[in-house]
Protein backbone atom coordinates (compact mmCIF):
# COMPACT_ATOMS: atom_id res chain seq x y z
CA UNK A 1 0.00 0.00 0.00
CA UNK A 2 1.50 3.34 -1.02
CA UNK A 3 1.18 6.56 0.88
CA UNK A 4 -0.61 9.45 -0.80
CA UNK A 5 1.62 12.32 -1.86
CA UNK A 6 0.52 15.62 -0.39
CA UNK A 7 1.82 18.71 -2.09
CA UNK A 8 1.75 21.99 -0.22
CA UNK A 9 3.38 25.36 -0.35
CA UNK A 10 5.60 26.49 2.47
CA UNK A 11 4.81 29.91 3.85
CA UNK A 12 7.36 32.17 5.47
CA UNK A 13 6.59 34.03 8.69
CA UNK A 14 6.47 37.33 6.78
CA UNK A 15 4.00 35.95 4.24
CA UNK A 16 1.83 34.54 7.02
CA UNK A 17 1.82 37.90 8.85
CA UNK A 18 0.84 39.69 5.62
CA UNK A 19 -1.97 37.20 4.99
CA UNK A 20 -3.26 37.53 8.56
CA UNK A 21 -3.03 41.33 8.41
CA UNK A 22 -5.19 41.41 5.29
CA UNK A 23 -7.73 39.05 6.83
CA UNK A 24 -7.80 40.79 10.24
CA UNK A 25 -6.42 44.34 9.98
CA UNK A 26 -6.47 44.91 13.75
CA UNK A 27 -3.87 42.21 14.41
CA UNK A 28 -0.99 44.51 13.36
CA UNK A 29 -2.51 47.28 15.49
CA UNK A 30 -2.41 44.97 18.51
CA UNK A 31 1.17 43.95 17.73
CA UNK A 32 2.24 47.59 17.39
CA UNK A 33 0.50 48.48 20.65
CA UNK A 34 2.24 45.60 22.39
CA UNK A 35 5.66 46.59 21.04
CA UNK A 36 4.96 50.23 21.92
CA UNK A 37 4.07 49.30 25.49
CA UNK A 38 7.25 47.27 25.79
CA UNK A 39 9.36 50.11 24.39
CA UNK A 40 7.74 52.58 26.79
CA UNK A 41 8.38 50.15 29.65
CA UNK A 42 12.02 49.72 28.74
CA UNK A 43 12.47 53.49 28.58
CA UNK A 44 10.63 54.21 31.83
CA UNK A 45 12.33 51.38 33.72
CA UNK A 46 15.21 53.72 34.56
CA UNK A 47 12.98 56.28 36.27
CA UNK A 48 10.71 53.90 38.18
CA UNK A 49 11.66 55.43 41.52
CA UNK A 50 11.18 53.27 44.61
CA UNK A 51 8.85 50.81 42.87
CA UNK A 52 10.13 47.25 42.98
CA UNK A 53 10.99 45.55 39.72
CA UNK A 54 8.29 42.89 40.08
CA UNK A 55 5.52 45.46 40.58
CA UNK A 56 6.80 47.49 37.64
CA UNK A 57 6.82 44.44 35.37
CA UNK A 58 3.31 43.44 36.48
CA UNK A 59 2.01 46.89 35.53
CA UNK A 60 3.86 46.76 32.22
CA UNK A 61 2.35 43.35 31.45
CA UNK A 62 -1.14 44.70 32.13
CA UNK A 63 -0.56 47.66 29.78
CA UNK A 64 0.79 45.42 27.01
CA UNK A 65 -2.09 42.95 27.34
CA UNK A 66 -4.60 45.79 27.34
CA UNK A 67 -3.26 46.97 23.98
CA UNK A 68 -3.61 43.52 22.44
CA UNK A 69 -7.03 42.70 23.93
CA UNK A 70 -8.32 46.18 23.06
CA UNK A 71 -7.28 45.76 19.43
CA UNK A 72 -8.93 42.34 19.35
CA UNK A 73 -12.14 43.75 20.81
CA UNK A 74 -12.23 46.61 18.32
CA UNK A 75 -11.60 44.18 15.47
CA UNK A 76 -14.39 41.88 16.64
CA UNK A 77 -16.74 44.84 16.99
CA UNK A 78 -15.98 46.10 13.50
CA UNK A 79 -16.46 42.60 12.07
CA UNK A 80 -19.82 42.24 13.84
CA UNK A 81 -20.89 45.67 12.62
CA UNK A 82 -19.93 44.83 9.03
CA UNK A 83 -21.80 41.54 9.14
CA UNK A 84 -24.95 43.04 10.66
CA UNK A 85 -25.21 46.08 8.40
CA UNK A 86 -27.35 45.60 5.29
CA UNK A 87 -25.49 45.42 2.01
CA UNK A 88 -25.77 48.57 -0.05
CA UNK A 89 -26.50 47.74 -3.65
CA UNK A 90 -26.42 50.55 -6.18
Amino acid sequence: MSRPVIEYETESATDKLKRKALADPYVPVGILGFVGALAWGAYSYKSRGNTSTSIFLMRLRVVAQTCVVGAMAVGAGVTMWKRSSPDKET
